[in-house]
């Protein structure tokens, strides 16, 4: 039995033309059922549902064989014992840094300012300002980052951007863009051996739907 590990919305719906490629089509949309273990049209192969930040956690421990996450995500996680063989190019969006739209932020860092940043990447926002010497203050959210500059909770936030909308609907601009996101394929390094017979051909599949 091969265990695709997959989250809600976006990412779900970007991967069911590749997984219908490689002859796997789930039973049931997830949006529209409460369960969080689906069959598909094959009796060797089921999804797990489980939230985007849980992904690299199932398919790292062998609860799952497979999964699709967000770089973002696998950059928060560590990837620790995780195969991430495909950048499937899809869910794509850009992590950023904004702020205010009357804030100074180029000065700021030029003088050499303490910032406040709000985030839930707090592992990739830290690496970044680490780079560029910034001295920051983190502060993690879980949602709603868009609310701390306009609250005085922080100077500027780090988080996804895809149209920026949002940024734009809460006065907030894009400062400095971190790197470019997509969703990746990861496989547990184990599964990869004791069931590479399975997993093999789903791969392939994935990766020529994608050329």
């Amino acid at each position: 039995m091969i265990t695709i590990a997959l989250s809600k919305g976006r990412i779900f719906e970007e991967t069911l033309p590749l997984l219908a490629a490689a002859g796997i089509v789930p039973n049931e949309n997830p949006e529209a059922s409460r369960k969080l273990i689906i069959g598909t049209n094959r009796d060797d192969v089921r999804v797990v549902i489980v939230r985007a930040t849980d992904v690299p956690t199932y398919v790292q421990y062998g609860a799952a064989d497979l999964g699709i996450a967000g770089k973002d995500v696998l950059l928060e996680h560590g990837g620790a014992g995780l195969y991430q063989p495909l950048d499937l190019k899809i869910a794509r969006c850009r992590m950023c840094v904004a702020a205010p739209a009357g804030f100074d932020y180029a000065a700021a860092v030029r003088r050499g300012a303490r910032l406040k940043i709000a985030t839930k990447y707090v592992n990739t926002a830290r690496e970044h300002f680490a780079k560029k010497g910034v001295h920051v203050d983190l502060i993690k959210l879980y949602g709603s980052m868009e609310l701390a500059p306009l609250a005085g909770l922080a100077d500027a936030i780090v988080d996804l951007v895809s149209t920026g909308g949002t940024l734009r609907a809460n006065q907030l601009v894009e400062v400095e863009e971190i790197m470019p996101i997509s969703a990746r394929l990861i496989v547990n390094q184990a599964s990869l051996k004791t069931k590479r017979g399975l997993l093999k051909p789903v791969l392939e599949a994935i990766e020529g739907a994608l050329r």
